[in-house]
């Protein structure tokens, strides 16, 4: 359901609080069902007694006296009694009224049939009983209300609602020590995959919480330690082999075959690059501090050398302030992104160079009239030694280029994109998130 809050604190808390109202009203239902009958067996015997009592002293009393008895119930008990008269106007017991109506059924059992009563008489509000102390003469007696119903006190509401406020506020702390530090570990997992090493998260709360970070804090050594033996493999290998690749280059500039010389030179050279791409793909982004960079600087100290040898490149640059980013980070990524551009589709047409600002984005977009990428092949394309079948033999490289530009993206909050272009090509677009 859409209108459900998306987290699981504020998820299962109105869950929670649900139940506990449901319970609330259901106790209530409950008490107020089995305290009926009680209650009217209680008030009609109350009645029958007061009634009794009252034709017994009327009955006992002298005659000169009667007029003082009545003033007496009236001025101490609130009972009156009056005559009754043939033309009363009565109002008829109300329908809703099931407790009321209990009541009357109870005190005719024990009055008789003939027993009238109503909540009010000539107008005037109260609880009306008749009785007749001999076959012709029949009397009203009148209970004050509040005798018989039963007032719901504000009180009552006011601490209902403040133990069911206690109990909703207990169980937003339950659950808040819960769902904390689960938030806690999905944003250190959320930094682990943009490539960033979170600090160690606290093992505390219940046991199965301490559980799940103890075993997070163990994969995030795990990986960082991988990481580190992975950068010291490749950096090892990419030093050992430098020393004999200079030897060849020295036996090449040495060599009397021009033809010769030229190939090996060639083939050494390729060579040194799929090890500096090694080295790159090694490298921690993450170790280099952010600071105030301009992307545009960045792009033109790719670019600048690149022009100056004669490639076909167009910059479209928007001016922009500095943003904090890793500049040494962001060279790596440029220079790929550029030089696989000029070797897939630079020969078409110009390599255009654009960077711009969006929503507080920093978006560097880099497009070329190449073949192009199918759309099934982008994100295979971003993993570490992948590249288009159609490529493995003609183009030079380790198939760490893409690889590089995805990491270092992602290490600034961003992503890469491989889109087609229209009218034919590629548009690779970097969005970098700046810190502030």
């Amino acid at each position: 359901m859409t209108f459900l809050p998306r987290s699981l604190l504020w998820r299962t808390f109105l869950l929670i609080a649900s139940l506990m109202v449901i319970a609330v009203i259901a106790w209530a239902a409950i008490f107020a069902s089995a305290e009926r009958e009680p209650r009217a067996r209680q008030l009609s015997q109350m009645i029958v007694s007061v009634v009794n009592l009252t034709r017994a002293a009327l009955l006992t009393a002298q005659a000169d006296r009667r007029l003082e008895l009545l003033v007496e119930l009236s001025d101490r008990e609130g009972i009156r009694v009056y005559p009754a008269e043939d033309d009363d106007r009565i109002a008829p017991l109300p329908e809703r009224a099931s407790q009321i109506r209990r009541v009357a059924e109870l005190v005719r059992e024990q009055l008789g049939p003939q027993t009238r009563m109503t909540l009010e008489r000539e107008g005037e509000a109260g609880f009306w009983v008749s009785f007749r102390i001999a076959s012709d003469d029949e009397y009203w007696v009148m209970l004050p209300r509040e005798r018989i119903e039963r007032d719901f006190s504000l009180q009552w509401l006011g601490w209902g609602a403040a133990v069911l406020v206690l109990a909703l506020a207990g169980a937003y702390l339950v659950m808040f020590r819960v769902a904390r530090p689960l938030r806690t570990l999905a944003g250190a997992a959320r930094d682990i995959g943009l490539g960033r090493r979170p600090a160690a998260l606290e093992e505390g709360g219940p046991g199965e919480i301490r559980e799940v970070t103890h075993a997070f804090n163990q994969m995030s050594q795990d990986l960082a330690r991988l990481d580190e033996d992975r950068a010291l493999i490749l950096a090892g290998i990419s030093h050992d082999m430098r020393t004999p690749l200079t030897r060849l280059r020295l036996a090449a500039e040495m060599s009397a075959d021009a033809a010769t010389r030229e190939g090996m030179t060639a083939d050494i050279e390729e060579m040194d690059k799929i090890i500096g791409q090694f080295l790159d793909f090694a490298r921690d982004a993450e170790g280099e501090a952010p600071e105030p960079t301009d992307l545009n600087a960045v792009v033109r100290h790719i670019v600048d050398p690149l022009l100056k040898r004669g490639a076909a490149l167009e910059l479209h640059l928007a001016d922009m302030p500095p943003h904090r980013l890793r500049p040494l980070a962001l060279l790596r990524l440029t220079a790929n992104l550029i030089n696989n551009a000029l070797r897939h589709g630079g020969e078409a047409s110009a390599v255009e160079v654009e960077t711009r600002e969006e929503d507080r984005a920093l978006i560097l977009e880099v497009r070329d009239r190449g073949p192009g990428i199918p759309p099934g092949e982008a994100e295979r394309l971003k993993r570490p030694f992948t590249r288009l079948d159609s490529a493995r033999t003609g183009a030079s490289g380790a198939g760490l280029g893409l690889a590089i530009v995805e990491r270092i993206a992602r290490s600034h909050g961003g992503r890469l994109d491989l889109l087609p272009r229209e009218g034919g090509g590629l548009l690779a677009r970097v969005t970098l998130q700046p810190q502030d």
